[in-house]
């Protein structure tokens, strides 16, 4: 699926959607794109769409961010899910990733993971995620191609 987006606010729409759609899901979303290619301002809106009401800011330093107990969880899950905002900027090695505990939260059958820069940690992706593409077209508009969409459907 390719999609163009003619601002930041259709970004954030879109990711939003997709969070709705996601929902109760759990699900790794891995994305890929230049510094400004519209990767955080996506998961703005995913995190909103998964019912989040905190600000949601990139977690370039700390490298991830948890938000537990999402809102719009339904009871069919043991727990409430958490989401997982995973910013790999700054890692320079898997090993860095490994520490982070990344294959823990891989194997969580309840979390909602959203990985930018997860070209730097290929090798312990997981096969079942969807990948996200993001690439800059003018200062408004972005192309957005998502590649095994149809993996939304495996939890359904």
């Amino acid at each position: 699926m390719e999609i163009i987006t003619q601002s930041a606010l259709e970004t954030q729409k879109l990711g939003e959607k997709i969070g709705r759609d996601l929902k109760n899901k759990p699900k790794i979303l891995c994305l890929y794109g230049d510094l400004g290619s519209g990767k955080t301002t996506f998961i703005q809106g995913l995190a909103k769409g998964l019912g989040i009401k905190k600000r949601v800011i990139s977690p370039t330093f700390v490298f991830m961010k948890q938000y537990k107990n999402l809102p719009s969880a339904e009871p069919c899950f043991s727990n409430k899910p958490s989401f997982y905002h995973v910013d790999l900027y700054r890692i320079n090695k898997v090993k860095e990733a490994r520490d982070l505990g990344l294959q823990e939260i891989f194997e969580d059958k309840e979390a909602i993971v959203a990985i930018e820069w997860a070209e730097k940690i290929k090798e312990i992706l997981p096969k079942k995620r969807i990948d996200i593409y993001f690439d800059y077209i003018s200062e408004n508009q972005r192309k957005i191609r998502i590649k095994n969409e149809a993996l939304f459907q495996d939890y359904k």
